[in-house]
């Protein structure tokens, strides 16, 4: 059972990236999926969240507006499409199988940079 986060890098203020959340061994359409971040220095926060039950979805206010949670359960994955970044969204992300820090299973995390 594993989740493999992937797809963050270097990317200018206002630019965009995706972000995938893959899992192997297991369903992610059975879990809530989550979407989590740790700035340096900063505890990790949550950031997004799909729901298994009725998909439904949530986000963080720092983000509302400018990042998307989708499913793909063709692929087993789960994306967060990031269109808008600011400097503030620099940090580790993570996927878990869970909108909380009580997680069952979480992915090994990718560094998301903005800069100029």
């Amino acid at each position: 059972v594993q989740l493999q986060a992937s797809g963050g890098g270097l990317a200018q203020p206002g630019g965009s990236l995706r972000l995938s959340c893959a899992a192997s061994g297991f369903t992610l359409d059975y879990y809530n999926i989550g979407w989590f971040r740790q700035a340096p220095g900063k505890e990790r926060e949550a950031v997004s969240c799909i729901s298994s039950s009725d998909g439904s979805i949530w986000y963080a206010d720092s983000v509302k507006g400018r990042f998307a949670i989708s499913r793909d359960n063709a692929k087993n994955t789960v994306h967060l499409q990031m269109d808008g970044l600011k400097f503030e969204d620099t940090a580790v992300y993570y996927c878990a199988t869970d909108c909380s820090e009580y997680a069952d299973y979480w992915g090994q995390g990718t560094l998301v940079t903005v800069s100029s």
